[in-house]
């Protein structure tokens, strides 16, 4: 073979090899992410630099509580009530991309793909409520020491506040609760469509580590 083929070649074998690598370690391991909305704030605030973490995704850890997540926004971000079927709470996807390529584009690469963050706030068989201004589970007041001391929790006219969460999905809603378009608009968020739990926090660097950890 041409000495000088031969050494393109070599180059062209070294940088898919390095660009399938990078896909793996971003779909499956993690990735970095930018906040850009004002969704989660205090928590969060626009523009600070988060690690994913998509191993426990790619291995299906349990989701909990409490956690931080980004998924797949849903193809309907608000439904009314009088279109909510409330014996199956859950959000619209139907915007699947057609053929292999468009799904590569789309779910390898995330072009054209629009991310949520929000928080856990209930999980499968739990009974979530929105009254009088707070979030009950299971008929008890639930704890939320993350949200700001004047942030109350109300419907903002969505449908889904009053149900039981189905096995397989989970119930999350912003820490700016005035501010955030989250499951009580759309419904509950099927676990196959999350993509990551925020690790931690990167930049600015006065704001390393736990985002929950002020």
């Amino acid at each position: 073979m041409n000495p000088k083929v031969k050494n393109i070649l070599e180059w062209v074998y070294c940088i898919v090899i390095a660009v399938i690598l990078a896909l793996v370690v971003r779909n499956f391991i993690g990735t970095p992410t930018i906040v850009k909305q004002e969704s989660m704030y205090p928590t969060l605030k626009p523009n600070q630099r988060l690690i994913l973490n998509r191993l426990s995704i790619t291995f299906k850890g349990k989701i909990e509580k409490g956690d931080i997540i980004t998924f797949e926004a849903p193809s309907v971000t608000k439904i009314s009530l009088e279109d909510a079927d409330m014996s199956n709470p859950v959000a619209i996807y139907n915007n699947e991309p057609k053929g292999l390529w468009n799904k590569f584009i789309y779910y390898g690469l995330e072009i054209g793909k629009t991310t949520y963050i929000k928080r856990v706030i209930a999980v499968a068989g739990e009974h979530l409520e929105i009254k009088d201004n707070k979030v009950y589970i299971n008929g008890k007041e639930y704890e939320e020491p993350y949200l700001d001391s004047s942030v109350v929790t109300t419907s903002l006219d969505g449908a889904f506040t009053d149900f039981i969460v189905p096995e397989g999905y989970v119930f999350a809603m912003g820490d700016n609760r005035p501010k955030s378009t989250d499951c009580r608009s759309f419904g509950c968020i099927p676990i196959s469509k999350i993509e990551g739990k925020v690790a931690f926090r990167f930049w600015p660097l006065n704001t390393w580590g736990n985002p929950d950890k002020k």
